[in-house]
């Protein structure tokens, strides 16, 4: 039955050894839907969470894994509106990748919430004022859009494809999919954007506190960009690891290049970006504010200068420059390296708008808050990765992820 399953033309392990690998990534599973549980039935106290700390180790999870998610929004972006017709044999990847980071996301929040029962009161009861009613409503939209995009792979499954029903269905939904990546692509800018903004708008918060366009804080376009521009590394760097797992390569080299290319390029005009907004918030805003730029960073070496030098120079300008460099783009390590420092860069821009956010006095009689989570939310953070890895696997075992497969492992 499994042999039935799998594409035609195509190797995959055997099926003892897949359940293996699935047993073992599952056993890391289930440690985390316990301490899920724990919260769930516990409530919040399992967490180490406090006055200081009202947002934690599972909102730069969340953020994070909406980051490096957004190469879903920004490769269909390319390959349906811009019109980059190379990036259809990553597409599929991208988006499966995508559904993973913003299910992984909603997750999250559910846990975060304490009671996920009363989820729906965002919905029925929202808060027009606050940009967490935007993010909640287009996040959930967003991950409707992803669904509907993941619906085709699923249908193209050796077995379903044989059905007239689901084959027609998949092949009008390809047709008009065009339609849902504008439509994901304008969602997704909205609520990549105004995650930013949260953090631009808090005034008890100088650190993250930033001057704007009309309504908009400049963190609400620095978001979006880093978005666009790390989650593109982010899908190159799991098809990479996927390619090295199966011993197969799954995408042609001028594919890859092509995103990185974009990628690099989006990297520097975003390092540009986070240099001037840098700049304008240590000479004009914070001094406006009554502190100092180096009041931020002085007291400890968890958040010492080292996090600006690293956030910005070793994990934007640098990636930047090995990608939009044809050769840095072409060697595989240096590829693979500029992808891993894109992707650390992007989840540490988001460590900092949330934690150093928490930890920085803002009182004379303040001193840094240092806080370590929980077991609980540590585990409760490392379910959403054994997850994601059980659904590629299947989704590579079953599914037509990856149509230049064949061709560039032709069975002899």
């Amino acid at each position: 039955m499994d042999a039935a399953l799998i594409q035609k033309g195509v190797r995959r392990c055997s099926f003892g050894q897949f359940i293996l690998f699935l047993a073992v990534v599952g056993a890391v599973l289930l440690w985390g839907v316990f301490a899920m549980l724990l919260c769930w039935i516990k409530g919040l106290n399992q967490t180490n969470m406090n006055d200081y700390y009202g947002f934690a180790l599972w909102i730069w999870a969340d953020l994070a894994v909406i980051a490096i998610g957004g190469g879903a929004f920004f490769t269909g972006f390319l390959r349906y509106i811009i019109g980059k017709d190379e990036l259809k044999n990553i597409i599929n990847y991208a988006v499966l990748i995508g559904f993973i980071c913003y299910s992984s996301a909603l997750l999250i929040l559910a846990i975060d919430i304490g009671q996920p029962l009363r989820g729906w009161f965002i919905f029925w009861h929202a808060n027009v004022h606050s940009m967490l009613t935007e993010v909640a409503f287009c996040l959930t939209c967003y991950f409707g859009v992803l669904t509907i995009e993941y619906i085709p792979l699923i249908l193209g499954n050796r077995q379903l494809d044989r059905v007239p029903f689901f084959h027609n269905l998949s092949h009008n939904m390809h047709e008009i999919m065009a339609v849902f990546a504008a439509t994901g692509a304008f969602l997704s800018f909205f609520h990549q954007g105004s995650l930013g903004g949260v953090a631009g708008v808090l005034f008890g918060r100088p650190f993250a506190f930033r001057e704007g366009v009309f309504i908009w804080p400049w963190t609400f376009f620095l978001f979006t960009w880093s978005a666009a521009a790390c989650g593109p590394c982010f899908t190159i760097m799991i098809t990479k690891i996927t390619e090295k797992v199966t011993r197969k390569r799954l995408v042609k080299d001028n594919v890859i290049e092509l995103l990185a290319k974009i990628s690099g390029w989006m990297l520097i005009t975003y390092f540009a970006a986070k240099t001037i907004d840098t700049w304008y918030w240590a000479a004009v805003t914070a001094p406006s504010k009554g502190f100092w730029m180096m009041d931020f960073y002085s007291g400890n070496s968890l958040y010492g200068l080292w996090i600006l030098f690293a956030e910005i120079i070793l994990c934007a300008f640098i990636p930047g420059l090995i990608l939009i460099n044809k050769e840095g783009r072409k060697n595989k390590t240096a590829l693979m390296i500029a992808v891993i420092l894109a992707v650390i860069g992007v989840s540490l821009n988001r460590w900092v708008m949330v934690l150093q956010v928490m930890a920085a006095p803002v009182m004379s009689f303040d001193t840094w808050a240092m806080y370590f989570p929980s077991w609980q939310e540590i585990a409760t953070t490392i379910l959403p990765v054994a997850y994601g890895i059980i659904l590629i696997a299947i989704s590579h075992r079953y599914l037509p992820i990856f149509p230049q497969e064949k061709e560039l492992n032709p069975i002899e």
